[in-house]
């Protein structure tokens, strides 16, 4: 009777409690001094450039779709196909025609001759017969960076990207033999010619013969310096790439006939 007793009065004051009120813990949310909280995402600057033109056009009209990896101009600011043709006008210092800026090494005419020919120059012009069956009209060879690459007419981007390319407008063989490469990407035969050494070993071998040369000259050229195409009274080869990351540079490098 007891024990029941107490069980009695346990209960009673259990039902006690949970019978008064509860009252709520009272928070206090004072802000920072700072005002480190609630800060604004958006930007209300006002940004004043200087740079002329200021109302240059940087919506879709202007935008290009960048040229294939390795290509000529794959580097080349303002290159490749606009993404709007129809909306949007070429830079003009872009160049005509279809795929960008066309970038040669240097940027010349290469289908005339550089300059008037001295008559007691040599220059050799390349002929039906001295093409190969496949196409290429030497084959150039540089034991010191390991290269041995066929040389196709002309320098355009179809040429170069088979091997070196020649120089139009310069001799083939006699006098001197302009040849241009890329110097990146899948067909990068002259991305290491500026590493050449006064003395290393140049060979060209085409169907007229072979001829060997001795570099005596490595060094960085402007773009649109063209006296390294000029007809020579001696025989020299000059072989000419982009410098990487330089658009207004080339890497020149010329050798004379042992």
């Amino acid at each position: 009777m007891k024990k029941h007793l107490t069980m009695l009065l346990a209960l009673c004051c259990m039902l006690t409690a949970f019978s008064l009120p509860a009252h709520a813990v009272d928070y206090t949310f004072d802000a920072s001094d700072d005002y480190l909280f609630g800060r604004p995402t958006s930007d209300d600057t006002i940004y004043v450039t200087m740079e002329q033109p200021v109302n240059r056009d940087r919506s879709k009209n202007a935008a290009y779709i960048p040229p294939a990896f390795g290509s000529l101009t794959s580097y080349t600011l303002n290159s490749g196909e606009l993404l709007t043709p129809n909306l949007g006008q070429r830079n003009p210092s872009a160049g005509s025609g279809t795929g960008g800026v066309t970038v040669m090494p240097p940027s010349i005419d290469t289908s005339q001759p550089s300059q008037d020919i001295d008559a007691g120059s040599s220059y050799t012009v390349v002929t039906k017969n001295l093409y190969y069956a496949g196409g290429y009209i030497g084959t150039l060879r540089i034991p010191a960076i390991d290269l041995t690459v066929k040389v196709y007419q002309g320098t355009d981007s179809a040429a170069l990207k088979k091997g070196a390319g020649h120089f139009e407008s310069t001799s083939f063989f006699t006098g001197n033999t302009a040849l241009a490469a890329h110097n990146r990407g899948v067909t990068n035969h002259f991305g290491k010619i500026h590493t050449l050494n006064v003395g290393d070993t140049v060979k060209l071998t085409t169907k007229l013969g072979t001829k060997t040369y001795e570099v005596y000259s490595v060094a960085k050229i402007s773009k649109d310096d063209v006296s390294v195409l000029n007809d020579s009274r001696e025989n020299i080869i000059t072989l000419i790439t982009c410098v990487m990351n330089q658009p207004d540079y080339r890497w020149c490098v010329q050798a004379k006939e042992r």
